[in-house]
């Protein structure tokens, strides 16, 4: 079967700063966790993934095609950032649709579409409201919708709930956790908690100076904790 999400070799270089050579496989309905503390590659990864940054050596696949040269546009994947990034003279009904307008879709039949994806985030009665009268944890959830409404290969998340309040993030992870059982979306999520990571995925890979210092199961970290010492550190364990 043909992996989601692969990279070969990945080395993207940023100063003195070198990340990788990184490889990874994702399967179709993957949910990884990536973790590592600032400066660990982490934004590297992501912008590699994205197109954002060209790596300088090493290749990126996406469903079984090549994409380490392609621009974002060509790519499809689904970008949540952690500030959500709407607009805010568009009402949230036309943010969501906004990547399939600027795809040439119809934008009415793409809400359409995705109304099981609303229906999951609860976002149907606010489809006339702006950004500014939502709450934090609603704008990351239509940033979600959005994202999705584009039916991407990939959906990256680069620490969707690290500005929330503590309510707002147990609802924001709640929902990750009912759309990835809903529609299986493979996805690569970047955080800096273990306790993000239990309550959405069941892979995780740690980071450490742009290299992988753990790769497993969310569960096995209890079972075969890490021995990378700055793994142990981000955990906790030391």
């Amino acid at each position: 079967m043909t992996a989601a999400l692969t990279l070969e070799q990945l080395c993207v270089r940023a100063g003195s700063f070198c990340l990788g050579p990184l490889d990874l496989s994702l399967a179709a309905g993957d949910y990884l966790v990536v973790m590592g503390a600032t400066g660990a590659g982490k934004s590297l990864l992501v912008k590699a993934i994205c197109g954002l940054l060209r790596p300088s050596s090493g290749r990126v696949w996406l469903a079984g095609r090549e994409v380490t040269g392609l621009p974002p546009r060509e790519r499809r994947v689904g970008y949540v950032p952690q500030s959500a990034a709407l607009f805010p003279h568009l009402s949230v009904g036309r943010n969501i649709t906004f990547g399939a307008w600027a795809a040439g879709r119809d934008e009415a039949a793409a809400l359409a579409q995705s109304a099981p994806i609303l229906g999951v985030l609860g976002l149907e009665a606010l489809l006339e409201r702006r950004p500014a009268t939502l709450s934090g944890g609603e704008r990351q959830k239509v940033a979600l919708a959005r994202a999705l409404c584009t039916a991407p290969r990939l959906l990256v998340l680069d620490e969707p709930v690290s500005a929330l309040d503590e309510p707002s993030r147990r609802s924001v992870c709640a929902a990750l956790r009912d759309l990835h059982a809903r529609i299986g979306m493979t996805t690569l999520h970047v955080c800096h908690s273990l306790e993000e990571a239990r309550a959405v995925a069941h892979r995780l890979g740690i980071m450490a100076a742009g290299q992988w210092a753990w790769c497993g199961a969310v569960a096995a970290v209890d079972s075969d904790p890490p021995a990378h010492p700055a793994a142990r550190r981000l955990l906790g364990l030391d």
